[in-house]
């Protein structure tokens, strides 16, 4: 009953665990704790390697506001354009509509209490400033807690200068790692003496600590005395912590074999993390053949240059900012910059093909596991495309390549950013932009942006029939006929998907979007009527789908197979179905899927006889919507079901118990409200017979809607 309280598990954030022993700053973070307590925006400062991101991650461990922590990593963006998605991404929201993602942050944080860990900012900082200063301007129960070299500058800001740590805290974290290389390195005048030489630095410290394998404490004295010598004075106007530590980044760096120096210049290349297979493919050869590449990496991992990670989809590799940074000045002096960003383009970009035609495979869940720890190195390979007029259409092809991600993954406003940026470009390749064209015309169509999927699939249509682009011509087609389903122009809709199927026969394609195809047309059938032909088409698809392992597309086959069952009277196998598609389509992300999904089992709910239910349902549906874009399309023909359900439950419950259910769902976030949907209810079999009909001018069958609502751009496909 609509009565109970939500069943909401609270948001625990996205911090990483950590992987090494946190040694010492206690001092620090009680100290910081307490600026956080009377300040929404505390920035921590210092150099590079000093430990800010770490001390910024435990202090924000220890806190625990009700809508949890979340640390967005801003050090691999490139494109001050791009901070704002960063930070949606960072978050996990899913947002289908056209607003720009300041807006959807806007609106997610208004009503929320959590902390916001922005790492990495300095060479974004005029942005960052400005996102920081309008969300805690408008999103009162918001923190922030940001770890840069520089300040943001925001008005009410903090700051909290981190110093380097004290001797004995030095001691202490050297004597820790050097314990991970296998090496006991006990407390001594040489330890001590190394960690004064190197200032307390954390980052300086761990890399000499990586050293123990080969050298003493002893020798490694001696040849960073040589090295602070040789390399301060090259440099004499630099802060002296700033030298401090490039001179032990570059003294570890000239322990390195030159095999070693040029893997880590070459893993510069890499955003975020990144495996072995790709090390392979973009590190080696010319000087370094792919065969020695495990070995040397082996090497800087030793000594600390590199870290492990073991994720969800295998081991992972990662080097600091800092340490970056200082094999990225050694790519640029080696002349291999450009090589390496082309060969850094080419594995993604292969990547990405290679998960595009395994989307439709058995696979299908591994992919999009895969495409979300890989999104770092897949913009930043965008980002090189997109900048380069002569790779141009590599940069079209990757964006629309990666349709699968935008559209089956709940990244429709990221993949719209990068599509309107690809399709404005002069590529000189029809084949890279028409497919540009068409996957923006798609993302459009589901963020209710008629105009521009208009306009995209026009000109993709146009343009495939001049160059004789079969493929592109059955795309642009599908999706105009996709727009004119939304659009309640039944006829043309089944018109256009009739004609791209038999394109797509024609041509020998069969994948994921072609069987959306049958569900779209079985969606247009079923609407006007002829449930047995939905019915039919849909169990072909639901066939092809679980022959090849497919389960996104078959989760929309399932609604409308379920929407069927409800229609024959079947209440329990619609349920069944809508069960079975809603784990799926949340599972991706997919929130359009899951919101359709979640309005469709209220329906059966009250079909069931649990008025309230339906209507919390509903509620939380309502909840929903605004992340989608127009509700349910605005279309009369998917709206019906809404309308019948909710005068249905009106006439049950009472104008005043039906708002109150109402608001109990929307209190359900999209977690809670998948988990409610999914919960069984009691069934009432004399329901379905004795349901009014619907207040709304739609007939009983809902073949026919009174009036379709005006959409966006008052234009239909037909």
């Amino acid at each position: 009953m609509c009565d109970r309280q939500p069943e909401d598990t609270p948001a625990t954030g996205n911090l990483p665990c950590e992987l090494d022993a946190f040694v010492g700053r206690e001092a620090e973070l009680a100290e910081l704790a307490g600026v956080l307590d009377g300040a929404r925006l505390v920035t921590v400062t210092g150099t590079g390697g000093v430990g800010k991101s770490r001390l910024a991650a435990r202090a924000a461990a220890r806190i625990a506001p009700p809508d949890g922590v979340w640390r967005v990593e801003l050090a691999p963006v490139l494109d001050p354009a791009f901070v704002d998605h960063a930070v949606v991404a960072a978050l996990g929201l899913t947002d289908h509509t056209a607003r720009a993602p300041r807006e959807t942050l806007l609106d997610h944080l208004a009503e929320r209490q959590l902390l916001l860990v922005l790492d990495g900012f300095e060479h974004l900082v005029g942005t960052c400033a400005q996102l920081v200063a309008e969300l805690l301007g408008r999103a009162p129960g918001l923190r922030v807690l940001a770890a840069g070299r520089r300040p943001l500058g925001v008005p009410g800001e903090r700051l909290f200068p981190l110093a380097p740590l004290d001797e004995d805290e030095a001691v202490d974290l050297f004597t820790d790692r050097a314990a991970l290389h296998g090496v006991c390195a006990p407390d001594g005048a040489e330890v001590r003496e190394l960690c004064r030489r190197l200032e307390g630095i954390p980052l300086a410290v761990e890399l000499a600590a990586g050293r123990l394998r080969a050298l003493s404490p002893g020798q490694l004295l001696d040849r960073l005395d040589d090295r602070f010598r040789l390399l301060t004075r090259t440099d004499p106007d630099a802060p002296w912590r700033h030298r401090t530590l490039r001179t032990a980044i570059g003294w570890s760096h000239e322990l390195c074999t030159p095999k070693e120096r040029l893997l880590w210049a070459r893993l510069s290349v890499f955003a975020g993390c990144f495996d072995l297979e790709a090390v392979e493919y973009v590190c080696g050869g010319h000087g370094l053949p792919a065969e020695d590449v495990l070995d040397v990496l082996q090497e800087l991992l030793a000594q600390s240059v590199v870290s492990r990670e073991d994720t969800a989809t295998g081991v992972r590799y990662r080097m600091l900012d800092t340490v970056r940074a200082y094999g990225a000045d050694w790519l640029a002096a080696t002349g291999e910059s450009d090589r390496l960003r082309r060969r850094h383009r080419d594995w993604y970009l292969g990547l990405a093909t290679w998960c595009e035609l395994d989307w439709f495979s058995p696979r299908q869940s591994e992919v999009a596991a895969r495409v979300e720890v890989e999104l770092p190195n897949l913009r930043r390979a965008l980002e090189h495309c997109l900048s380069e007029p002569e790779e141009a259409h590599l940069g079209q092809l990757l964006a629309g390549s990666l349709w699968f991600c935008w559209v089956g993954c709940g990244r429709l406003s990221e993949g719209r950013h990068w599509l309107d940026q690809a399709v404005r470009l002069d590529s000189g390749h029809e084949p890279s932009r028409l497919k540009a064209l068409w996957v923006l015309g798609y993302v459009a169509i589901l963020q209710g942006d008629t105009v521009a999927a208009l306009a995209a699939l026009h000109e993709c249509g146009e343009e495939a029939e001049l160059s004789v682009n079969d493929t592109a011509a059955a795309y642009a087609e599908h999706r105009t006929g996709c727009l004119a389903l939304v659009s309640d122009d039944m006829a043309g809709a089944e018109a256009l998907l009739r004609s791209a199927l038999d394109r797509y026969r024609e041509i020998g394609e069969l994948n994921s979007n072609v069987l959306m195809g049958q569900v779209e047309l079985g969606m247009a059938r079923a609407f006007q009527g002829d449930l047995a032909e939905a019915v039919r088409l849909c169990e072909d698809v639901r066939e092809i789908c679980e022959d090849h392992g497919e389960r996104w597309a078959r989760s929309y086959a399932l609604y409308v197979l379920a929407y069927a069952a409800w229609r024959e009277g079947d209440q329990v196998r619609a349920r069944e179905l809508l069960a079975d598609c809603l784990g799926h389509a949340h599972s991706f992300r997919d929130l359009l899927g899951s919101v359709l999904v979640v309005e469709l089992l209220a329906l059966v709910t009250v079909t069931e006889g649990d008025a309230a239910e339906a209507a919390v349902l509903q509620g939380a549906a309502a909840r929903m919507w605004p992340s989608v874009g127009l509700p349910l399309f605005g279309s009369a023909y998917y709206n019906a079901p809404h309308e019948l359900c909710e005068a249905t439950a009106r006439e049950r419950l009472g104008d005043e118990r039906y708002e109150e259910c109402v608001r109990a769902g929307a209190l359900l976030d999209r977690e809670a409200a998948v988990a409610r949907a999914l919960g069984a209810r009691p069934a009432d079999p004399d329901l379905l017979e004795a349901l009014p009909a619907p207040r709304t001018g739609i007939s009983p069958d809902m073949q026919e809607p009174a009036a379709s609502p005006t959409r966006k751009g008052g234009e239909t496909a037909g």
